[in-house]
């Protein structure tokens, strides 16, 4: 039996090099997510400071579980991935 995969979300901007190494891993790693570009959406952008304080991006919610910048180890252990 597949475990369906956890929900994840990126929080993003167009300018952020450590967003686009995070969405080029999860494709690589054929993980779904959603991404939000916060330079766009301010309510998304005010949601993402009200979870985790920052205002730094990327914010990623693996599972409504923050994860502040790209922590490969973190997504990893979250995400059950093995390197």
């Amino acid at each position: 039996m597949v475990t369906p995969q956890p929900k994840v979300i990126i929080f993003t901007t167009p300018t952020c090099s450590f967003c686009r190494a995070a969405k080029q891993y999860f494709n690589e790693k054929r993980v779904r997510y959603t991404e939000i570009d916060v330079s766009r959406d301010q309510r998304a952008a005010q949601d993402m400071l009200r979870r985790t304080g920052q205002m730094g991006v990327p914010v990623i919610l693996i599972n409504n579980r923050p994860i502040v910048g790209f922590d490969k180890p973190k997504i990893n252990n979250l995400l059950g991935i093995k390197e």
